[in-house]
C-alpha cells in the first residue's frame, strides 16, 4: 500500500498535471469561454456534465481546477471553489446556506470586513445575526436557537488571536441542525484542519499566506462535496470568480506554504517572547505563549502557533502610532501574510467599521497594534521593535 504523501510534498505535487503538452509548470489559461465539437457536447456540458464550458461555471479553466485541486488536498476536504476575494467567498457561503427567517452565530472578534456583511448585509435579507464570544463555550450553547442554520467561526480571530474550540463548536453546532464554518485565514491548513476537527467548510482569504507575497487577491471555500455544491450555484450566480492570473499565483504559492508558515511562526514566537518582556508593552497575543488564555487549546487543535501577533503598548493609542511612525524595516499596512513583516493598528484601519464599544469590549483597544511577522532574518525584526520600543520607551 502506498504511502500517503505529506503535507509539504502535496503543497509541491498535487493538482499538478494540467498540462496537455507536457509543460512542466501549469501554464496560465488565459480564455474566458471553450470550444465544443458539437451541440450535443455543448448541451451535456451545460447540463451539469464534466469539461470546462465559461471562466465563471466551474472549474473556470484548467489553472483554476490545478490550484482547487492543491488546496482541496492541503485542507483535507472533497470539493472547493475559488473567489475573487476573502470576502466573496464568504458572501457565496452565507447566501447559500441561510435564508429569511434564518439565524447566524458568528465569532465576535473578526476581520471587520466580516463583521460589515454579516451586520449590514444579512439583517437586510432577514436573517438574524448574533456575535458571540465562540471562547466561551456556555455562551455559544446559550446562543443557539431553534432557526441557527449557521456557526462561523474566526480561530485564531483577527487580531487578539483568540482561539475557539472547533471541535466541541462543531458537535454542538450539528446536534442542533447547524452548519459550522470556519475562516482558517491565520492558520492556514499548514498549521490547522478545521475539516479534520468537524468543520463542514473552510474559508480563507488567498491573498494572505496562500499567495503569500502580497500581490494578489483571491478567496477560497474548502469541504465536503455536499457544502461546496450548494454554494456552486450561488458562485456562478454572484459572480466573484477568480481570476486566472491570481488562480496561477496561487498555484504557485501554495507550493513553498509550508517552508514559508515554518520562519513566519518561529520569528513570530521570537517576536512575543521578547515583547512579553519589554517594560514598554501592557500585553501580547500570541497562542505559542503560555499566557495565553487559551494555549492549551492551541496546542491540541493547531500543529504550529502562525505568523500573526498583536499586543498593546504603554501609553495607549498615542504611543501605538509613535511606535509604527519609527520602525525602519516593517511597514505600516493592512492586509497580512506576506513575506515582509506588516503592522496595523485594528481601531483606526482593519476594524474601524466596528462601533467603539464593541471593539473594546472584543478587547481591541486603541493602543492594540497588530503585527503579520515576515521571513526576514529574526534579529532583524527584532532589532526594528526594539529601537522602536526606544523611542517611547
Amino acid at each position: 500500500m502506498e504511502r500517503e504523501r505529506s503535507f509539504g510534498t502535496r503543497c509541491v505535487h498535487a493538482g499538478e498535471g494540467h498540462n496537455p503538452f507536457g509543460a512542466h509548470a501549469t501554464p496560465i489559461y488565459q480564455t474566458s469561454t471553450y470550444v465544443f465539437e458539437n451541440a450535443e457536447q455543448a448541451e451535456a456540458s451545460f447540463s451539469g456534465g464534466p469539461g470546462y464550458k465559461y471562466i465563471r461555471s466551474p472549474p473556470n479553466t484548467p489553472t483554476h481546477a490545478a490550484f482547487i485541486s492543491k488546496i482541496t488536498s492541503l485542507e483535507d476536504g472533497a470539493a472547493g471553489l475559488a473567489f475573487s476575494s476573502g470576502m466573496a467567498a464568504e458572501t457565496a457561503l452565507v447566501l447559500a446556506m441561510l435564508e429569511k427567517g434564518d439565524h447566524l452565530i458568528s465569532s465576535d472578534v473578526i476581520y471587520g470586513g466580516t463583521y460589515g456583511l454579516f451586520s449590514k448585509l444579512l439583517p437586510k435579507l432577514g436573517v438574524e445575526v448574533s456575535f458571540v464570544d465562540t471562547t466561551d463555550l456556555e455562551k455559544l450553547s446559550s446562543s443557539i436557537r431553534k432557526n441557527t442554520r449557521l456557526v462561523f467561526l474566526e480561530t485564531p480571530a483577527n487580531p487578539t488571536l483568540a482561539i475557539s474550540d472547533i471541535g466541541e463548536i462543531s458537535r454542538m453546532a450539528h446536534e442542533a441542525g447547524a452548519l459550522l464554518a470556519v475562516d482558517n485565514t491565520f492558520a492556514t491548513p499548514c498549521f490547522q484542519r478545521p475539516l479534520q476537527l468537524g468543520a463542514d467548510v473552510v474559508v480563507e482569504s488567498c491573498t494572505k499566506y496562500i499567495g503569500g507575497h502580497g500581490d494578489l487577491l483571491g478567496g477560497v471555500a474548502v469541504g465536503s462535496e455536499k457544502a461546496i455544491s450548494a454554494m456552486r450555484r450561488m458562485a456562478v450566480s454572484a459572480g466573484g470568480t477568480m481570476g486566472t492570473h491570481e488562480a496561477w499565483l496561487c498555484l504557485r504559492g501554495c507550493k513553498t506554504l509550508h517552508l514559508r508558515m515554518e520562519r513566519h511562526a518561529e520569528n513570530a514566537l521570537h517576536l512575543a517572547l521578547y515583547l512579553e518582556g519589554h517594560p514598554a508593552v501592557e500585553k501580547v497575543n500570541y497562542p505559542g505563549l503560555a499566557s495565553h488564555p487559551q494555549h492549551a487549546l492551541a496546542a491540541r487543535q493547531m500543529s504550529g502557533w502562525g505568523g500573526m501577533l498583536s499586543f498593546e503598548v504603554n501609553g495607549g493609542v498615542q504611543a501605538g502610532r509613535s511606535l509604527m511612525n519609527s520602525l525602519r524595516l516593517c511597514s505600516l499596512a493592512v492586509s497580512l501574510g506576506s513575506v515582509d513583516t506588516l503592522v496595523e493598528h485594528p481601531a483606526s484601519m482593519t476594524h474601524a467599521v466596528m462601533p467603539k464599544e464593541m471593539r473594546e469590549q472584543m478587547g481591541i483597544t486603541d493602543g492594540l497594534v497588530r503585527v503579520s511577522v515576515g521571513i526576514e532574518d529574526k534579529e532583524d525584526i527584532l532589532d526594528d521593535f526594539a529601537q522602536g520600543l526606544e523611542r517611547i520607551s
